[in-house]
This record gives C-alpha cells, sequence and structure tokens, in this order.
C-alpha cells in the first residue's frame, strides 16, 4: 500500500494492526475486560483429578482421571484398551458398548469415576486370537462384519443380551418378547437396535447371535 509523497510505505497488515490498536486505545467499552476475562476462565478450568479402582477384563487398575474423562476414554487412553472404539460419542451408535457390572452400556456416556468397584469387560476380556469367544467365533463364521469398526460394541452388546434373555429381563420397548422361551430373530433385532453397523450387516449379525442362542437353549 503506498502512501503520500513522502515516502511512508504500510502494507495491508500494518494498516489493520494499526486500526485495531487504535481502537482498543480509543477506550471501547468492554475492551480491555473482554481481553482480561478471556485468562481468568483458564484457571477456572484447571481439573479436577479423582483416584477410581475397578476390574478391567480380570485386572485390578486404580487410576488418577480428570472427573470429566468418560469411561471410553480412560479404557482407550489410560489403559490402551483400543478395541472399544469411539463413534459417534454421544451415545447413539454403540461402538463403544462395554459390559460393566453385568450390563451393557455407551461407555462414552458414562463418567470413569463412576465405576468404582466396578467389574468391566471389553472385547480383550471376552476371547483372544487363540481362545475365541462362542459369540467371536460366530461372528467370523457368519461374517457378521464388513469393516469392523462397529464389531467389538456388537458383539459385547450381543453377549449380554443373551444374558437378559437368560436373566428375564424385559427388552426396553416390547417387555412380552422377555416371555419367549427362546431369542427369536425380532427380539435380537429389537434388543440390538442400540448398535449400528453402517455396514449393514445387520442379518448375519443376528444369524451369529441366533446360533449361540441356540447352543445356550
Amino acid at each position: 500500500m503506498q502512501g503520500s509523497d513522502d515516502g511512508i510505505k504500510l502494507t495491508r497488515r500494518e494498516v489493520l494492526v494499526a486500526g485495531a490498536t487504535a481502537v482498543a486505545a480509543g477506550g471501547v467499552p468492554g475492551a480491555f475486560a473482554l481481553a482480561a476475562d478471556a485468562t481468568a476462565p483458564a484457571a477456572a478450568r484447571a481439573p479436577v483429578m479423582s483416584k477410581v479402582s475397578f476390574t478391567v477384563n480380570g485386572k485390578a487398575h486404580a487410576l488418577e482421571v480428570d472427573t470429566r474423562t468418560t469411561l471410553l476414554d480412560a479404557l482407550r487412553e489410560h489403559l490402551r484398551l483400543t478395541g472399544t472404539k469411539k463413534g459417534c460419542d454421544h451415545g447413539q451408535c454403540g461402538a463403544c458398548t462395554v459390559i460393566a457390572g453385568g450390563r451393557r452400556i455407551n461407555a462414552c456416556l458414562s463418567l470413569a469415576v463412576m465405576h468404582e468397584g466396578d467389574t468391566i469387560t471389553t472385547i480383550e476380556g471376552l476371547g483372544t486370537p487363540d481362545k475365541l469367544h462362542p459369540m467371536q467365533r460366530a461372528f467370523v463364521k457368519h461374517d457378521g462384519y464388513q469393516c469392523g469398526y462397529c464389531t467389538p460394541g456388537q458383539i459385547c452388546s450381543a453377549v449380554a443380551v443373551l444374558d437378559e434373555i437368560k436373566a428375564g429381563v424385559p427388552s426396553h420397548v416390547s417387555a412380552d418378547l422377555a416371555a419367549r422361551p427362546r431369542a427369536t430373530a425380532d427380539e435380537l433385532r429389537e434388543r440390538m437396535s442400540g448398535n449400528i453397523c453402517r455396514c449393514g450387516a445387520y442379518s448375519n449379525i443376528v444369524d451369529a447371535i441366533s446360533e449361540v442362542a441356540g447352543r445356550r437353549a
């Protein structure tokens, strides 16, 4: 940007900076207050740490975490159990399903500090490549996955579903389904509806769960 004949030259950036400085120096109401407030929340947001102890896949763990840490992040970031996946992070897809205290939960919606003394099972605790859980073997046999991202949550949920049926726990929508002596395809679809498979392997997933349910029956 060229000035007058006195030879003064300013770049566009220098003009903008000079203008902003002039506005602030001119006493625009709240200008300095806003600048001060921008630094104030830093101290207020200092993390509150808390200790929590629980058993994961048969092994006791004691952690010190930010009280805002979800169970999902505690498992993945602190314990390095990355089999449990972070999908939507809003409790809508089921990719983060684990079994805590005998119940399947969305780990992304639960704080780690809420699980003091709990027993938690993740996909790593169900089986190993050398010794697969029956549900894992059934998923492999029936091609109950494509990309595989949702599969850990699907399998954990499926294992818990059969335990729910055995215990007579009603499904969330149709309580009468629990009265049936064996798991029907409709019942399994209903109970597994919180686990989303974006690849669309639902029929194969139902086949895999049905096979394991039949063995148990």
